[in-house]
């Protein structure tokens, strides 16, 4: 009989270093670990591995390689493409052979400009198999921010693609990465330009290499040993100072982590097919797309498309059905998005959802009324789970694997064993689960949980100066009288208001009640009286009335259930909110609009005309 959920996690905090060493029997190491904890140098220090090897090769030497390692499925151009393990080592191991032609060792970074594409997988993968440094920056971002990230990954190559393809829009990313190379005060040695169907891209003479040549005339390189506590990538998240933090993974705790995270979590084991309907350029894409499923085994699925309008909202459920899909994670933008234009969800009653077991949100918080939408339309369980780019994998969710199957609508789950939680006052004393407070997580973190920032020492120390001896997570949230954990948002989406502290999250989840509603921002607004008062923003569900009574409506709904306290007076009806290009909602920019400051689009909106229609609807109402 199999370890319960709290069996499982009672293990894991009475000897951590023994728990995760039982866990990295699952890697095939070099050098196997036989320390876990490091202090100063991370998990399984003095251990050797290669990330690669353990999510391609070894699968191919066990005899699996015409298993399916990788589903390509682009609706937008109408490819299908099925990659076995023993293809994609060959392919993985001639791009490394690429790489290193050029001059790529150990320890270099790689800059990685690419769309959702095989050959993105093949370059990340790659880079791991020399021991390089990969950073992915998505395809199409602003070129002074790709500049940035440059000048502070130092790379000696940059990859990129002639065009990303956004819909039924083509993004051209050789002009971009042109001008940031401009920006940029480091220099690259050499530009490596893939050439697509959709579109074809001016070269730089003796900077710029053509993928395909490059590729033809290279030959297949070896997967190169390294440590376990040596970096795997870089990737950047936005900072509060405008200047992006690199936030880096160890191979060694990574991998551990991964593989450990589709077994226990997810419920998937080799053989079975899990998608994770993101970007590589976010962190969901780096663990869930491209190492997590391959590191065990599984045929991950990579998507190159949208939600809605590629060509319908019932492509997520007609891509499930076709490939046999066994897990499904997305962001519930996603979902609220094939809400909006299926409200009675009639894509999913024709199509069905195949062999599917569950689904997976994470990116923001799921309202419970869109996870109950879902699990009404899928009769599946619909989990909501929670981390961040600087963790890097689950840590607090329905651990699915493990036979857990509770949940709660508006709670992300229970603590991932290895993580433990504590709340936190304003004043850093500890605080009373029953309210909203600061939420920190015990260090050492688990592994695979970032080791530093890039180049910023000092910014990753901050993020355990706040409370000692705990990571400040910067979110808000509390934990219920069964245990289940509850994040109401950003610890800065707490507002005052006439000395109440009331979650903007608890009054969007309330709106996106109303039946009408497909999907809602909350932010504060500066009051001279109050000092804060909420302003929400709602889109309609498709075939929904939008009528002048609603917003009213939605007033009173929020009065009913917290009472006049809430001061909520201004609700604007929008057609869309502005988001990032993985879902998450702009909520920051949004609250300056609503304050009356100056806001340029930031680099990373999917949606600038979103802005727009913000100022539009402020204007309109008093």
């Amino acid at each position: 009989m199999s370890a319960s959920y709290d069996e499982v996690r009672a293990a894991s905090l009475a000897d951590p270093d023994a728990f995760w060493l039982g866990a990295a029997a699952a890697i095939d190491w070099d050098t196997p670990p036989d320390r876990g904890w490091v202090e100063g140098e991370g998990w399984f220090a003095g251990a050797r591995l290669n990330t690669c090897r353990n999510a391609v090769d070894r699968h191919v030497e066990a005899g699996r390689g015409g298993d399916t390692a990788v589903i390509y499925e682009s609706p937008v151009t109408g490819t299908r493409r099925l990659i076995s393990f023993a293809e994609l080592r060959d392919a993985v191991a001639r791009t490394a052979g690429m790489l290193a032609a050029l001059g790529v060792t150990k320890g270099d970074r790689v800059v990685i400009y690419m769309p959702m594409i095989p050959e993105t997988l093949f370059a990340m993968l790659a880079c791991a198999r020399l021991g390089a440094v990969h950073s992915v920056v998505f395809g199409g971002f602003a070129p002074p921010e790709l500049a940035k990230r440059v000048d502070d990954a130092t790379p000696k190559i940059l990859l990129t693609a002639s065009c990303g393809i956004e819909g039924s829009r083509i993004v051209p990313y050789k002009p971009l990465v042109d001008e940031a190379l401009e920006l940029a005060r480091h220099p690259i040695d050499h530009v490596v330009l893939l050439q697509r169907d959709a579109c074809e891209a001016s070269m730089t003479a003796a900077r710029d290499l053509d993928w395909a040549e490059a590729f033809a005339g290279a030959a297949p390189a070896p997967c190169v040993p390294v440590a376990a506590t040596d970096p795997l990538y870089i990737l950047y998240t936005s900072g509060t100072t405008g200047t992006p933090k690199g936030v880096v993974r160890q191979n060694g705790g990574h991998a551990v982590a991964l593989a450990w995270s589709m077994a226990n979590i997810y419920g998937v084991h080799p053989g079975d097919t899990f998608w994770a309907a993101s970007d590589v350029g976010w962190v969901v894409g780096h663990s869930y797309i491209v190492y997590g499923p391959l590191l065990a085994g599984c045929t991950t699925l990579l998507f190159e498309g949208k939600p809605v309008g590629t060509p319908d909202a019932g492509t997520f459920w007609r891509t499930i059905v076709d490939h046999d899909v066994d897990v499904f994670f997305t962001a519930p933008t996603a979902i609220r998005a094939i809400r909006k234009e299926d409200p009675d969800g009639g894509f999913i009653d024709a199509t069905g959802t195949g062999r599917l077991k569950a689904m997976f949100l994470a990116g923001e918080r799921a309202d419970p009324s869109t996870i109950e939408w879902a699990e009404r339309h899928l009769k599946l369980p619909v989990i909501d789970h929670w981390w961040q780019t600087e963790l890097g994998w689950p840590a607090i969710a329905t651990c699915f694997g493990l036979g857990d199957t509770r949940r709660r609508a508006g709670s992300a789950g229970f603590p991932v064993p290895g993580f433990r939680f504590a709340l936190f006052d304003e004043a850093g004393r500890g605080a009373d689960n029953a309210n909203d407070g600061r939420l920190a997580i015990k260090a050492p973190l688990p592994p695979g949980c970032f080791s530093t920032l890039w180049n910023n020492e000092a910014g990753y120390a901050r993020s355990f100066e706040s409370f000692p001896g705990f990571y400040e997570t910067g979110d808000a949230g509390h934990i219920d009288g069964d245990g289940f954990l509850h994040i109401m948002g950003r610890t800065d989406d707490i507002i005052n208001v006439a000395g109440h502290r009331l979650s903007t999250g608890q009054i969007e989840e309330i709106i996106a009640g109303h039946p009408a509603i497909a999907e809602c921002a909350v932010v504060g607004a500066d009051d001279r009286i109050k000092g804060m008062v909420p302003c929400a923003f709602a889109v309609v569900k498709s075939g929904a009335s939008r009528n002048d009574q609603l917003a009213s409506e939605i007033i009173a709904r929020v009065r009913g259930e917290l009472g006049p306290v809430a001061a909520l007076k201004r609700v604007c009806i929008v057609d869309v909110l502005p988001k990032t290009r993985s879902g998450k909602i702009l909520r920051a920019v949004i609250r300056r609009l609503v304050n009356g400051e100056d806001v340029d689009a930031p680099p990373t909106i999917e949606n600038p005309d979103a802005l727009i229609a913000i100022r539009a609807s402020l204007r309109g109402t008093s």
